[in-house]
């Protein structure tokens, strides 16, 4: 109790003296000098900013591939990460005292002596040449500078010159020496103060100059970043002065010298020492990736929409990526740099990154929605393009996954699974038949065209003589009937259909679709041949509910998110819904087995329209392939229990230049292979046959959720 009195006493004393010295020094009335030494320095701890209790330091987000190793990029607008005081060397803390603060041990927040000498020099010279400030003033001044929380003009105010502004720093580093130690205030002093550079605080500094941790920082590199810190911006060695900075290292190894805790010898080798520096920049934002793994920016940047969508980081997008940018996340994302390049190299198979025509794709997880690979057929660049070319070969347009002006393509016949889970649950059977014409008149309104009759949809099949006749949900699928899909979605309702759609997952992002799924869902009779467009991520994670026996999953980019204090982010968890009728989905994945050549144990299969791909595969199937009018874009989709794959070719500048249906055989292919590459390593698992129910009787609507 008697400690603690004299504490405050010698605090308001200390105070006192030194309000008079500063203020005198700007010739302020001695009144003044009492009134504000005495009132303003003894406030408690309670009453500093919350910043100087918990201080609000900017750290970079890492964004890691799935092995939680290989780095992506990262995010931040100050280039820092916290460490703590143990993983520091010795050194390095020796120096930072000796170079700012030689009596940093001694004093209690203010240096009495050290503000006497600044007074005496300052006095004599007339001008400001010695600045008296502490280590703890120091960090006073750079976390107000700092602090968002504050006006831009409290900001200025930390750093003004002026008498008000050293007071206020004086009466905060009192304040909280009273609340915390003096390694407590160096280790946050050391993971706040700029090293220049874009380097903010000593791991980023450690790695921007010397690609070092800190904890392995040796006495030359010490000496050099302590040196610093008094004027970053003018003896940063890479980009100022390097002279300058080589003339603060000696300085500071003279203090080290002085203070006993390096010898003569040792700094004079250090000083010798040539400079070393191994530079090495910490990437920021997506269009950062590495060269080597440029691709991966497309994923990158579904992952930065992704978080501006996420509630959990802000109130607004702009709140939410000033977040990922200052927050200190750990990302660990989904991307699978195996699949990916797996992936991109089937691409490049099809398409070069010069032609005109795109073949994205996306790989997805059934039953958590994560995504393992985005691969496109485009250097993910904001280099300029050749005249004429708008999206290649660079862009950083959002070609996989839509958005950001990216509508997406037609999907051709990989809708008609939507008209097919809409049938089933409304009670219709697998075994549904129908008699399948060349052309359907429906009652569905349309305008004049080819598929018009008298002002009704009339779609007709792409190869009749293999397509006409009587077929179940089975061979129509397989064979890909448009009669009888057109039928089906009559009897079903187009707008139940629609819905189907929308509650997998398909997202309309053309306004014309939007405002028929809006307000015409119910004459819509063409959205079973897809004339809507999607995207490869829309129609992989659509497939992937299906296969995941109707649990649907929101497309997810992260395997897991920890904060800066090492707790997880339930943000990165995935978001699961039961979204189908088990039983349902079932019987979707068993007519969707037929397209690609698998068999159910039905045996009802019948042909289909990308029938290698089992062989290529060697394990169980499903898929469906697609064509839009004119075969202006082709589409492929594919599935197992443990991945879907959706690949579409389109030109994203021109939807009316058509890819042609010859690509489709190569895009079966190639959807193969990354399923192959993907899968060598897991076991082989079969899908679970729906019940006798759903397959051969008609029965009431399948909710069952």
């Amino acid at each position: 109790m008697i400690r603690a009195h004299l504490d405050k006493l010698f605090t308001v004393v200390i105070a006192g003296v030194l309000a008079g010295l500063v203020l005198a020094a700007a010739a302020l009335p001695v009144a003044l000098v009492l009134g504000l030494g005495f009132g303003a320095l003894s406030a408690p701890y309670a009453e500093l900013p919350s910043s100087l209790r918990t201080p609000p330091t900017a750290q970079r987000s890492n964004l890691y591939a799935n092995d939680g190793r290989t780095l992506i990029t990262s995010f931040y607008t100050e280039d820092r990460v916290e460490v703590p005081l143990a993983k520091v060397a010795p050194v390095m803390r020796q120096a930072i005292v000796a170079a700012e603060d030689t009596r940093f041990y001694q004093h209690r927040g203010v240096d009495v002596r050290g503000v006497v000498r600044a007074f005496t020099v300052n006095r004599r010279d007339g001008t400001t040449r010695q600045g008296a400030s502490t280590l703890t003033m120091q960090y006073v001044r750079n976390v107000l500078a700092s602090d968002p929380r504050l006006t831009r003009e409290e900001r200025t105010a930390a750093t003004e010159i002026s008498a008000a502004r050293k007071l206020r720093e004086m009466r905060y580093a009192l304040s909280l020496e009273r609340e915390l130690d003096k390694d407590e205030i160096l280790r946050r002093y050391l993971n706040i103060a700029y090293f220049g550079a874009g380097a903010y605080g000593v791991a980023a500094a450690s790695k921007r100059y010397f690609s070092t941790s800190p904890a392995n920082l040796t006495l030359p590199q010490a000496a050099l970043l302590a040196g610093l810190v008094r004027s970053p911006d003018t003896d940063d060695p890479i980009n100022g002065d390097a002279d300058a900075a080589l003339r603060r290292k000696a300085y500071v190894l003279d203090r080290l010298v002085d203070a006993g805790q390096v010898s003569t010898a040792e700094a004079a080798q250090a000083k010798a020492a040539p400079l070393s520096l191994r530079p090495s920049e910490t990437p920021n934002d997506c269009t950062a990736v590495p060269q080597e793994q440029l691709d991966w920016g497309f994923f990158c940047d579904w992952f930065s929409q992704w978080w501006s969508a996420q509630p959990a980081f802000g109130a607004s997008a702009a709140e939410r990526q000033d977040t990922l940018r200052r927050g200190g996340f750990r990302i660990v994302s989904s991307l699978d740099p195996a699949v990916q390049r797996a992936t991109l190299k089937q691409v490049l198979d099809i398409y070069p990154v010069t032609d005109r025509r795109a073949v994205p794709t996306a790989v997805v997880q059934p039953g958590t929605g994560r995504v393992l690979a985005m691969a496109v057929n485009r250097n993910y660049s904001v280099a300029e393009n050749p005249e004429g070319r708008k999206n290649y070969p660079n862009t950083v347009n959002q070609l996989v996954a839509g958005g950001g002006g990216i509508e997406g393509y037609q999907g051709g016949s990989t809708f008609k699974l939507f008209t097919m889970l809409a049938a089933l649950e409304s009670g219709l059977p697998l075994d549904t038949r129908f008699d399948a014409p060349t052309r359907i008149v429906t009652r569905f309104p349309v305008d004049a065209g080819r598929a018009s009759c008298g002002g009704n949809w009339c779609p007709a099949n792409a190869t009749p003589d293999w397509m006409d006749g009587r077929h179940t949900m089975w061979t129509a699928f397989g064979r890909s009937v448009n009669t009888y899909f057109a039928w089906l979605i009559e009897r079903v309702g187009a707008d139940k259909v629609v819905e189907m759609a929308e509650r997998l997952g398909i997202v309309f992002r053309a306004e014309d679709d939007a405002r028929l799924a809006r307000s015409g869902a119910r004459n819509w009779g063409s959205f079973t041949l897809g004339v809507s467009s999607t995207t490869p991520l829309d129609l992989a994670n659509a497939y992937a509910t299906v296969a995941a026996e109707g649990t649907w999953c929101a497309p997810l980019p992260v395997v897991s998110i920890t904060d800066s204090a090492g707790h997880e982010v339930a943000a990165g968890r995935p978001d699961c819904r039961q979204v189908v009728d088990t039983d349902v989905a079932r019987a979707a994945v068993d007519a969707a087995r037929c397209p690609v050549g698998d068999q159910t144990m039905y045996q009802r299969c019948d042909g289909g329209t990308a029938e290698r791909l089992r062989r290529l595969l060697g394990r169980p199937v499903a898929g469906k392939t697609g064509s839009s009018e004119g075969y202006e874009s082709e589409s492929v989709v594919a599935f197992t229990p443990q991945l879907a794959i959706a690949s579409m070719a389109a030109n994203p500048d021109d939807p009316r230049d058509a890819v042609g249906q010859a690509v489709q055989a190569r895009m079966v292919d190639a959807v193969g292979r990354v399923l192959l590459t993907a899968l060598k390593d897991q076991p082989v698992r079969d899908f679970v046959p729906p019940s006798a129910g759903v397959t051969y009787r008609r029965t009431g609507p399948r909710d069952g959720n």
